[in-house]
């Protein structure tokens, strides 16, 4: 719970589904050591019966704050956490308004801080979902040969996420040849060509949890360059992962990586953070920036994907998703880093 507040007001889906393990797309979740709540509609009356931990409530639209009011009031709560980064300037308006008397305090960091460490359970979700896209991915890749579109390799890494039971955690990126020159290229009707690079970065939502991977290869053997840029992205990632761990910064993580690739002359083409955190949503804290100084902490789950990307040429990036321990971290990518897969 935050310093300041006795209670949590979510609002936010990704929230709501962080601590309920629910998937609602109207509702609140109040949280409290007292007492916490699950506030949502008909539609998922059947659903939520069961929400170890939570008091359902199950209500008309109209009737949210009204509901929201009386739990609070039940709990005797008095400084209510909200969540700051999420909330529109008209939503908070509405909160304010609706919570008269009681002190709404910002709590997106403490929600963020507590997202970020992740339990034994979530570890294993997102471990489990990393394998998944693995398997989906691979695939995927024995399907792509040239002529095949940027849009049809997308179409098929969904479909696979579908088939299996899960959807994906972002848009999934495919990028042939110049293309991948542009980080979150989106795909197109390019169809691939012989000797054209190939950039693959997806990810799935299974069980609730997310997973992050990407991949550059080539079915032949690609431009000098970017076998040479292949090399010098590996090489970097290789040793961000030997040496991250526990207590250091996230800036002190992503100079790992930038300063590898800036003294081999591609310092100007790194122009993204090393890495994010990765939990119920694709994008969690903590992040890996050169402009961050939050510490890593034991069981943080991260992306290491350093990159380079060339204008008119291509780019690669390499990706993986690792835990963080105090001795260094716990990789759940095992796929290959090869240029020719």
């Amino acid at each position: 719970m935050s310093k300041t507040a006795d209670v949590l007001v979510l609002f936010d889906e990704n929230n709501r589904n962080y601590f309920t393990r629910k998937e609602t797309s109207f509702g609140c979740v109040i949280v409290s050591e007292r007492e916490s709540f699950l506030i949502t509609d008909f539609r998922y009356a059947g659903y939520v019966k069961d929400c170890p931990g939570f008091t359902v409530e199950i209500i008309e639209a109209p009737a949210l704050y009204e509901t929201i009011r009386n739990c609070l009031s039940k709990i005797e709560a008095k400084a209510v956490g909200f969540e700051d980064d999420r909330l529109s300037y008209g939503d908070y308006t509405r909160l304010k308004s609706e919570l008269k008397g009681y002190s709404l305090c910002p709590a997106s960091s403490v929600i963020a801080a507590r997202r970020a460490v992740k339990t034994d359970d979530e570890i294993e979700r997102i471990a489990k979902s990393q394998i998944f896209n693995q398997v989906c991915l691979k695939k995927v890749i024995q399907q792509i040969k040239p002529g095949v579109t940027e849009r049809e390799i997308a179409a098929l890494i969904t479909y696979e996420y579908l088939r299996g039971g899960a959807k994906p955690s972002f848009d999934p990126i495919v990028a042939f040849g110049a293309n991948s020159a542009v980080p979150h290229h989106k795909p197109s009707s390019k169809k691939l060509e012989k000797g054209d690079v190939i950039l693959i970065d997806t990810g799935a939502v299974l069980d609730g949890y997310c997973s992050d991977m990407t991949r550059t290869f080539c079915l032949t053997e690609p431009c000098e360059e970017l076998v040479k840029v292949h090399a010098i992205v590996l090489e970097a990632q290789q040793y961000a992962l030997k040496y991250i761990r526990a207590g250091m910064t996230g800036r002190e993580a992503d100079s790992l990586a930038r300063e590898y690739i800036t003294a081999h002359g591609y310092g100007g083409q790194f122009g993204h953070s090393l890495g994010h955190g990765v939990g119920v949503e694709i994008h969690e804290a903590p992040r890996l920036s050169k402009f961050s100084d939050e510490a890593l902490v034991e069981n943080m789950i991260i992306t290491v994907e350093p990159g380079v990307y060339i204008d008119g040429v291509g780019g690669v990036r390499i990706e993986d998703m690792a835990v963080v321990k105090a001795d260094g971290v716990r990789n759940l990518t095992d796929f290959s880093k090869n240029i020719n897969l």
